[in-house]
C-alpha cells in the first residue's frame, strides 16, 4: 500500500533539494555569492533536507518489510531498488570525479542509503529498539570525534574531526540514527491507529479531493530517484548555456 502523505513529503524534500542545488549552481556560475560551506543558513538547510529524506527512507523500509522479509514480492522490490541505487551511486561518483577530482563524491546520500537499507533490515519490526538506538547513534555522531576516523578508509563511518573534501558527505553516524527513527515512525504512525491528520490526508487522496500542488508533489515523490539523477545535469546545462561558460 502506498501512502500519499509519504509521497508528498518526499516530493517536498525533492523540491527543497532542487532549490538548494539551484542556489549552489548559481553560486558556481558566479551569478550569486553564497557560502555553502560555512554559512549557518545553508548548513542548516542541507541538514533539514537530508533529515527529511532519511526519515522517509526508514519509514518506507519499515512499510515495505510488512510483506515479510522472506516474501518474494519484498525480495523482488528490494533487490530491484538496491540495484538501481548501486548504479546511480556509481554514476554520481564517476561523474563527480570527472568534473571535480578534488571534491568527488565517494560517500554521498545514495551511497549512504545503500548501506542504511542493508543495515536497516535488522531493525524493521522493532520500533522501540529503533527509536532508542536511533537517538543513541545521533548524539555521538553530532558531538564525538576521533583523529582515527580521519583516515580515508574510515571516513564513511563519521566521527571525523573535520569534514572531508567532497561535495556530498552523509556518513553512517549520525545519519543511520535518523533512518532508525524513521523505522520507528513507520511502525507507530502508519497503522490502524494512524494520527488523525494523516488519516484525513489519506482520505482526501482516496476521495480525489487533493489540490494540484499535492498531486505534483506526490508524483515527484514516486519518482524521486529519477528526479535526483536528472535535475543537476539539467540545471547545470541550462546555466552553462545562459552564461556561455563551461561546466
Amino acid at each position: 500500500m502506498r501512502y500519499q502523505s509519504l509521497d508528498s513529503l518526499r516530493g517536498c524534500a525533492i523540491a527543497l533539494m532542487i532549490l538548494f542545488h539551484f542556489s549552489f549552481d548559481l553560486n558556481h556560475f558566479q551569478l550569486l555569492s553564497l557560502d555553502f560551506y560555512h554559512d549557518p543558513f545553508w548548513l542548516v538547510a542541507r541538514a533539514l533536507i537530508v533529515t527529511l529524506f532519511l526519515l522517509l527512507v526508514g519509514v518506507s523500509l519499515e512499510l515495505s518489510a510488512r510483506r515479510g522479509l522472506a516474501s518474494s514480492a519484498f525480495r523482488r522490490a528490494y533487490g530491484r531498488r538496491l540495484v538501481w541505487l548501486l548504479l546511480c551511486a556509481a554514476l554520481v561518483s564517476i561523474s563527480s570525479y570527472l568534473m571535480s577530482p578534488s571534491r568527488w563524491i565517494y560517500f554521498g546520500i545514495l551511497h549512504f542509503i545503500i548501506i542504511a537499507s542493508l543495515l536497516g533490515l535488522l531493525f524493521v519490526g522493532r520500533p522501540r529498539i529503533s527509536l532508542w538506538l536511533g537517538l543513541t547513534l545521533i548524539l555521538p555522531g553530532l558531538f564525538v570525534s576521533f583523529p582515527l576516523f580521519d583516515h580515508p578508509a574510515l571516513q564513511w563511518l563519521g566521527l571525523m574531526t573535520h569534514k572531508p573534501q567532497t561535495e556530498d558527505y552523509v556518513p553512517l553516524l549520525p545519519w543511520f540514527g535518523v533512518v532508525l527513527m524513521g523505522v520507528s515512525i513507520g511502525a507507530y504512525w502508519f497503522n490502524d491507529t494512524m494520527p488523525v491528520l494523516l488519516q484525513r490526508f489519506e482520505k482526501g487522496r482516496r476521495d480525489g479531493k487533493q489540490g494540484r500542488m499535492l498531486v505534483v508533489l506526490g508524483w515527484a515523490g514516486r519518482h524521486s530517484l529519477l528526479i535526483y539523477m536528472l535535475h543537476q545535469p539539467i540545471l547545470f546545462g541550462m546555466l552553462a548555456i545562459i552564461t556561455g561558460r563551461a561546466l
